[in-house]
């Protein structure tokens, strides 16, 4: 069969198209679909099958919300929790060392590179390095908190501070990845508008206000989202920085996904874990499109 070479270049488009496609069919949607077929049965793992009943786990889930000491119920807020504090403090910060980054001609490269460092690295090895940096009397925070006459703190081993803790962490790993992309939105806004501001006689604050913040604006859409989704998906480093048995003492660190790690394949109640994992996807979504609704504006330039 003879082809154009409009009609070649089409086919090989869609060749190349089709694994990306396939991926996604076969990695992403078609667990995602099974995740919601299980959700409605009495799942059995052994089995690989069950019996159907309908919304019954979700009926489950609604009931533990309200029990007082349900688990369910303390990682749904302490979930909320984790993107209350993080996704704030990760911006704030993320978009103040970027545009102290910016001002630096000498090394900036190095600079750069070493915030962005932790972003690469496992998740494990940040949790248990840091875990070790928490511990009560061999732990070096510790050390250098009792070295300047402090009282030591329990960090990890404290109901009230475990949470607050390995947020910390969560921030600190991926703030690199926010940096370097308020970096490229900073390069992208044109001298001219600064210096036209100057001229008017704007001050920092106003410059930044005014001219900073708005063209900035699809760039902390963007990483609003993505962080606030990361966040309500916080499982690696609570898995691994907990003391108390994965969830902290009291559950005071458990969150939504490890509640479903733990049912699926702890207790093995694969049903009222696919209906945890189809809320959890729900309420992301629910969340996302709040975000792009209230966050996205106009800009005029």
């Amino acid at each position: 069969m003879n082809l154009t070479i409009r009609q070649r270049r089409i086919v090989w488009a869609y060749s190349f198209l089709s694994v990306s496609l396939i991926f996604f069919l076969f990695i992403r949607w078609y667990p995602t679909l099974l995740a919601v077929n299980i959700s409605f049965r009495d799942w059995n793992v052994f089995a690989g099958s069950g019996e159907w009943v309908g919304l019954q786990n979700y009926a489950d889930i609604w009931e533990d919300l309200f029990k007082p000491r349900s688990a369910v119920r303390a990682a749904f807020w302490n979930t909320l929790r984790y993107v209350l504090f993080g996704v704030p403090l990760q911006l704030v910060l993320a978009l103040g060392i970027a545009m102290l980054l910016g001002q630096i001609r000498r090394f900036a490269g190095f600079f750069r590179a070493a915030y962005f460092v932790p972003y690469v690295t496992s998740f494990v090895a940040v949790a248990f390095v840091w875990r070790w940096l928490y511990q009560p009397q061999i732990g070096l925070l510790n050390q250098i908190i009792t070295g300047l006459g402090l009282p030591m703190q329990p960090f990890l081993t404290s109901p009230s501070q475990a949470l607050p803790s390995i947020t910390l962490v969560a921030v600190w790993r991926s703030i690199g990845f926010a940096i370097i992309i308020f970096l490229a939105g900073l390069q992208q806004i044109p001298d001219m508008y600064y210096e036209a501001a100057q001229i008017d006689g704007a001050n920092r604050w106003q410059l930044f206000r005014r001219i900073t913040l708005p063209l900035l604006n699809p760039v902390i859409v963007y990483l609003a989202v993505l962080q606030t989704i990361q966040f309500l998906r916080m499982f690696d480093l609570v898995q691994n920085m907990s003391t108390d048995n994965a969830g902290g003492p009291l559950k005071s660190t458990t969150t939504v996904v490890l509640e479903v790690y733990k049912e699926g394949f702890s207790g093995y109640n694969m049903g009222y874990a696919g209906a945890l994992t189809v809320i959890l996807f729900l309420v992301i979504l629910l969340i996302t499109m709040l975000q792009l609704r209230v966050l996205s504006r106009r800009v005029d330039y």
